[in-house]
């Protein structure tokens, strides 16, 4: 991987033992594709051409990229983790039309103007600096196509107690995720255990009675498995370097890194947003 001043060496390492460990085999079809349809929701399927030719930056293990190979003639694969890379070429090993890269977001390996689309779904809260981030991504897609981004949200469209709960929960991420990596995990499988299931459940038991729940904290896990919580868990609470955005920031940084059309979707997860190179 060529150097790039743009990616926090502790948090890609993280994320490579993350993706080592939470490969997703054991996620189901059903909850795959379930999160796969909230997260591309909003995504402009139709609007690609013939042979479409895009990229995943922040791949991971591949869980989406499978579900987006099988709609395209050639999909790449991006992650500045080795183990991620290692992670996704086993799980997508079936699929002839992908292509992998070991590269940070500064070092895409594609020429300006070359992709029909591209996305980037809850990696650059993690970079050192967002908007060149993005702009480095929008560089490399063709004029008005689209590019769909997945942003950490600051809780904007949440109560005040709400905001003020996260900031005890951030406080513990900035304890947890310097701990030593055997701690670190079982920290946060302990999370998931005391906090997340018990949580996720009682939102379900709520919301099958009626009761409305999308305030509830964690209320988004009541229907995911306890495998999809521990992932979350460790990739909350163990990732060093994380950022938070509101709405109007995240529209004002794909506006200035080239992008027009910008939608958000109505929808958890918080915030995602696709929008055209203009």
């Amino acid at each position: 991987m060529e150097a790039s001043a743009n990616v926090h060496e502790r948090t890609v390492a993280s994320f490579g033992s993350e993706w080592a460990r939470f490969d997703q085999s054991r996620t189901t079809e059903e909850e795959l594709r379930r999160l796969f349809s909230e997260y591309f929701d909003i995504f402009p399927w139709e609007l690609l051409p013939e042979g479409a030719r895009g990229a995943d930056i922040g791949c991971g293990s591949g869980r989406w990229a499978r579900l987006v190979a099988g709609r395209v003639s050639e999909l790449h694969c991006v992650d500045a983790s080795e183990e991620a890379i290692v992670v996704a070429r086993q799980n997508l090993s079936s699929l002839e039309n992908v292509v992998f890269h070991r590269a940070g977001v500064d070092s895409l390996p594609f020429e300006n103007d070359s992709l029909d689309f591209a996305y980037s779904l809850g990696v650059l809260h993690h970079v050192p600096d967002t908007v060149r981030a993005l702009a480095a991504c929008v560089r490399k897609l063709k004029r008005g196509a689209p590019f769909l981004v997945y942003l950490y949200y600051a809780f904007d469209n949440q109560p005040r107690w709400y905001r003020i709960l996260w900031r005890f929960s951030d406080g513990a991420r900035r304890v947890i995720s310097h701990l030593p990596p055997r701690v670190r995990d079982a920290l946060c499988d302990g999370l998931a255990t005391i906090v997340y299931w018990p949580l996720a459940r009682v939102a379900r038991l709520a919301s099958r009675t009626g009761l409305p729940v999308a305030r509830f904290p964690l209320s988004v896990y009541r229907d995911r498995s306890f495998y999809s919580m521990r992932t979350d868990s460790r990739d909350r609470f163990g990732t060093p370097l994380e950022k938070r955005f509101r709405a109007e920031e995240i529209r004002e940084m794909m506006t200035r890194a080239g992008l027009a059309g910008i939608r958000f979707s109505a929808s958890p997860p918080y915030w995602c947003a696709v929008g055209f190179r203009s």
